[in-house]
């Protein structure tokens, strides 16, 4: 491969490394057998743990997305076969993957497999193709389409997928944001975690971005409502702070999604998601697109946004990032956004809640939550000082006590006590 170094120099280091993974493998096997678990999951899933210990994340504003996270967006976007699938900034190609799972796990499914557990997050998934016809295997070899400005990040999404059995991955080294890229109008499904900072050159830009910014987490809104097919579905992460920014490109963005779109949803989630890697607030948006760049839109494509307030994702917020009972809010953002009503969703108090179009153009078309959650404030009602000094005075001389007694008191708390009783009345 171009540009790849072989780092082992020493015979000697070489003979012992490919005999540890002759051994993982060994173990991956053993496994594979005692548990009922396929090969090619758990050997999946040793690579997919490995990247997450690669302690490079962050840079250029690239974060490895939780693999939970990504199994939340695929339910909600539902992947199907012969779906052409895209992630313009895929990284190590986890979304890529969490797609190929979901697809292969349904059709799994629909074949009466009876072996497929939950895993700890509460979905169902599988790697394993074997039980799929040639037909079948090959056209979702030809559905997975990544790109990355980033040669290792394409290395390892590349990797990534074969581990996973997908024998020849379409992961192309290119910035979709740049003049040198052109694919328009090409995939069913879009999921992606671009990165969140950071600008790029104004020359550099694709001609076709018609967003007056240099603000790589606007320009990749744009590229991703250009890169679907009309009638296709996008699920991307976004800092919140593309949902209420102010300046003439973030509106403009926001435009775009409410007018030549149908925005189905925004899950906000919190700010520890990323973690260690960031603290950032982030947001996932669900949309179709309904009108092409060229078209002129005679009805905004959007009639009601589901909000939903994701306090858990079922692990700690910290930099451990520990997992906690139960599935957070994963399993009901799920559920609840597959039985949405727009007539019954409008209690928002709730954690969820749908919001009409029209009130939101009249909010400059601001897409942050709080804007739209009603908070219930709850009134503390406080004894009066002199009550709790009369506690405090019984839980230091018993229940009963006599004040003339007590006044005899020449020092010490209760003597303290007594005369701010005196003072208060």
């Amino acid at each position: 491969m171009k540009n790849a170094v072989f780092m082992i120099s020493k015979p000697s280091l070489l003979v012992e490394a490919v005999k540890a993974i002759g051994d993982i493998y060994g173990e991956i096997e053993k496994d594979s057998q005692n548990k009922g678990q396929a090969f090619q999951d758990i050997q999946g899933d040793v690579y997919e743990y490995l990247l997450s210990e690669i302690a490079t994340a962050g840079k250029n504003g690239q974060f490895r997305t939780p693999r939970h996270i990504i199994k939340l967006m695929a339910e909600l976007v539902q992947p199907q076969l012969g779906h052409r699938i895209c992630d313009p900034a895929c990284g190590t190609g986890g979304f890529l993957l969490g797609a190929f799972q979901y697809i292969v796990t349904q059709l799994a499914l629909k074949k009466g497999a009876k072996n497929l557990k939950a895993d700890e997050d509460g979905f169902v998934r599988t790697s394993v193709s074997a039980g799929l016809t040639e037909k079948a295997k090959h056209i979702l070899n030809e559905s997975l389409w990544g790109y990355d400005f980033d040669s290792t990040m394409v290395r390892l999404g590349l990797m990534n997928l074969m581990m996973h059995g997908i024998d020849d991955p379409h992961v192309d080294y290119s910035d979709t944001l740049s003049k040198g890229f052109n694919a328009p109008n090409q995939y069913d499904i879009v999921m992606a975690n671009p990165p969140f900072t950071g600008s790029i050159d104004k020359g550099d830009i694709n001609e076709s971005l018609s967003l007056k910014t240099t603000k790589t987490e606007l320009l990749f809104v744009e590229t991703i409502y250009r890169l679907l097919k009309k009638g296709g579905t996008a699920a991307i992460i976004v800092p919140q702070g593309v949902l209420f920014g102010s300046s003439k490109a973030f509106v403009a963005a926001r435009k775009i999604l409410v007018d030549r779109c149908d925005l189905k949803a925004v899950i906000t989630m919190p700010n520890g998601v990323f973690r260690p890697y960031a603290g950032v607030s982030t947001a996932v948006l669900l949309f179709t697109k309904i009108y092409d760049k060229e078209d002129k839109v005679s009805e905004p494509g959007t009639e009601h946004v589901w909000f939903y307030d994701m306090k858990s994702d079922g692990y700690s917020l910290d930099d451990k990032r520990n997992k906690l009972d139960g599935f957070g809010d994963l399993q009901e953002i799920n559920k609840k956004f597959k039985d949405r009503d727009s007539e019954k969703d409008t209690d928002r108090t709730r954690k969820y809640f749908v919001v009409p179009r029209q009130e939101i153009v009249n909010e400059k078309y601001d897409l942050s939550l709080s804007r739209y959650k009603e908070e219930i404030f709850e009134e503390i009602v406080y004894e009066k000082p002199s009550v709790i000094l009369h506690k405090l005075l019984m839980s230091e001389v018993g229940k009963e006590y006599d004040e003339k007694v007590l006044a005899d008191v020449k020092g010490g708390i209760v003597k303290e006590l007594l005369e701010l009783k005196g003072m208060i009345g």
